[in-house]
């Protein structure tokens, strides 16, 4: 009777798709991984009863999230702590995304078939399912889908959980990356705020972000030395920019294009609002020196870079990261004028040249 059901028929396919691909570790560049997630969410849907009186519609997280209150035996401790991780995610606002978030994890922890397993035994959330028309309320299908749950759990999934900021949206994930600058007084990034997104719609001439070289019109701000930018007000980046101004900055940045080049499909309805708005705005394909071809300097095949010196300072010969905030305190208040200079990282030095005349400081 099994086999009736097509939903458990797809994702046997995914799951054979997953064996053949013979990878050690499975992540978010698999191409198995979303159709698998998509599949596992149609089924975990399947035949879920609305709420009291219909008027509230239920979702799959909502009893996983129940589940922890139904342990009589304390053997849920871990299944509490990825409810209480999930809830605590800053970059999820729906149960929709909290979900997807909870199905990621389970998948990273091996813990899928015993959350489905203590739904089976748990029968006051295990009556939110018809049993004539779902998979987890059907004891026929019931046993199927756990056996290719269980081959599922023998790959080693290695999924992103920070990259979690369209999972309310989208099973499709976004490319991300991470921008890290030094103390600047600006940056040189235009921000507009939409619908609790931070978008870059322009990277300004000659500033900081310019010459770095990694952000691009139209990405979106995720994180800010770790603070989520998901649903940020208006104003927020700025104001949490303004408090670090001085400190180095780490970015979470997502890409406004896929790895192929294609646009983020979920990103499509909040670029034609920014378009309607800022008639000129467009796209970013290239950093300014692809564009224009600007080729960067380089000696025996290393990238030499075009930077600013501005003085130096002894830390003494031990401390890790910790003392950098130390020494960049001191060079700011050397005062000294900066220098064009070329900065050359080698295998165990770095040579700091002058742009003018090549001499090493």
């Amino acid at each position: 009777m099994a086999g009736k059901e097509p939903l458990l028929g797809t994702l046997k396919a995914c799951v054979l798709g997953l064996q053949a691909s013979g990878s050690d570790t499975v992540t978010d560049d698999s191409p198995h991984v979303t159709p698998l997630c998509d599949i596992l969410e149609m089924i975990l849907r399947k035949g879920l009863r609305s709420g009291a009186l219909g008027m509230k519609r239920r979702d799959y997280w909502h009893w996983i999230e129940d589940l922890p209150q139904h342990d009589s035996c304390g053997r849920l401790s871990y299944l509490s702590v990825m409810v209480e991780k999930t809830n605590a995610c800053p970059k999820l606002l729906t149960a929709q995304g909290r979900g997807r978030y909870f199905l990621r994890m389970a998948l990273n922890g091996k813990s899928l078939v015993t959350t489905i397993q203590h739904l089976q035994h748990t029968c006051k959330l295990l009556e939110r399912y018809d049993p004539s028309m779902s998979v987890l309320g059907n004891e026929d299908f019931m046993e199927p889908f756990l056996c290719l749950l269980l081959v599922a759990s023998q790959s080693n999934f290695s999924l992103d959980l920070q990259n979690s900021s369209f999972l309310d949206e989208s099973w499709i994930l976004p490319v991300c990356t991470i921008y890290q600058t030094v103390p600047c007084r600006e940056l040189g990034m235009v921000l507009r705020y939409l619908e609790g997104r931070v978008f870059v719609i322009q990277v300004l001439p000659d500033s900081q972000a310019e010459v770095d070289e990694v952000v691009l019109a139209g990405d979106v701000i995720d994180e800010i030395n770790g603070v989520s930018m998901r649903n940020a007000y208006n104003g927020q980046a700025g104001n949490i920019l303004n408090k670090l101004k001085g400190e180095p900055l780490i970015f979470r940045l997502i890409r406004w294009r896929r790895k192929d080049g294609e646009l983020f499909r979920p990103l499509i309805p909040y670029i034609k609002i920014v378009q309607e708005k800022m008639p000129t705005f467009q796209l970013q394909q290239e950093h300014r020196s692809q564009e224009s071809g600007e080729q960067q300097p380089q000696l025996e095949g290393r990238l030499m870079y075009a930077l600013q010196y501005l003085g130096q300072a002894q830390l003494g010969t031990f401390g890790g990261k910790e003392v950098l905030d130390m020494g960049i305190t001191k060079v700011r208040n050397q005062n000294c004028p900066p220098q064009d200079v070329l900065f050359d990282i080698r295998e165990i030095e770095i040579v700091v040249q002058e742009k003018s005349s090549n001499e090493v400081s």
